[in-house]
């Protein structure tokens, strides 16, 4: 798996490592850390994710598929795709002649979202394991691409988005849901608070897991901000990129486009 992408776009704290749990690590070994402990949180993801954001990631959710205006019988990939709760919400959108494909790097996030698309009964959902970097898809093979939470976890997000670019036909859609910066100092300050102390502890009690949602604050804080997250996306080749904040900025969606001639 490639390391970190070196662009200007991306500081020194991003691209020579980040700390994972209470330790500084490498970007391979990160990539590495990242695969284990989203294994290792799957069969409580969904619940931790309703636990720390209050519910609210389902709304952000809602938001970035409706982002993406898809339209019955498009063929959309949800890159990232965890359990596929974005997935379903795709799906329900292109109904039953269209086709949603969902992809993520680790292996027990897949029988997660394997069994809950079982369950409900949703049969234009297809879930495998793959990587952002090297999609295992012809170039031109989706409508529309979404990437919720995942962006920030990726080796080299600069070259994800170039590859989610070779998938996308020409005129597609991209939406990106991601933690943003808060442009409120006082909030910023009261959301570092939370997510350093509260979201730490009750992300450690839900999950079981150590310190997963010790690194989830500190990747955040290491993650670029809306303004460069534009920037990101022209860089790599798309256009009429725009961005929505949520929760004065804790989030965003963006969204974008590849050439209609590319």
């Amino acid at each position: 798996m490639a390391t970190f992408l070196m662009s200007p776009l991306l500081s020194r704290s991003v691209t020579d490592g980040v700390r994972a749990g209470r330790r500084v690590l490498s970007a391979p070994d990160r990539v590495a850390y990242v695969r284990r402990m989203f294994s290792a949180v799957a069969p409580r993801y969904d619940l931790t994710n309703a636990v720390i954001s209050a519910g609210l990631h389902r709304p952000w959710k809602r938001i970035t598929v409706a982002a993406l205006g898809l339209r019955p019988g498009e063929v959309a990939f949800d890159l990232c795709c965890g359990t596929g709760d974005l997935a379903r919400l795709m799906a329900e959108a292109v109904g039953p002649t269209g086709w949603v494909v969902g992809a993520d790097f680790a292996e027990p996030m897949i029988r997660q979202a394997r069994g809950l698309a079982a369950r409900d009964g949703t049969r234009s959902r297809h879930f495998l394991v793959g990587d952002a970097m090297s999609l295992p898809f012809r170039g031109a093979s989706f409508d529309a691409v979404a990437v919720a939470f995942g962006l920030r976890n990726v080796a080299d997000p600069g070259g994800a988005l170039w590859e989610i670019r070779r998938v996308l036909r020409p005129g597609g859609r991209l939406a990106i849901l991601e933690f943003g910066r808060v442009p409120n100092p006082v909030l910023r300050w009261l959301y570092d608070f939370y997510s350093f102390t509260l979201l730490a502890l009750l992300g450690r009690i839900v999950s079981g897991h150590p310190d997963a949602y010790w690194y989830l604050p500190v990747s955040i804080r290491h993650w670029l901000d809306q303004r460069a997250m534009l920037d990101l996306l022209h860089a790599s080749g798309y256009y009429n990129a725009s961005y929505r904040n949520l929760a004065q900025g804790v989030v965003a969606v963006y969204r974008a486009e590849a050439a209609p001639g590319a």
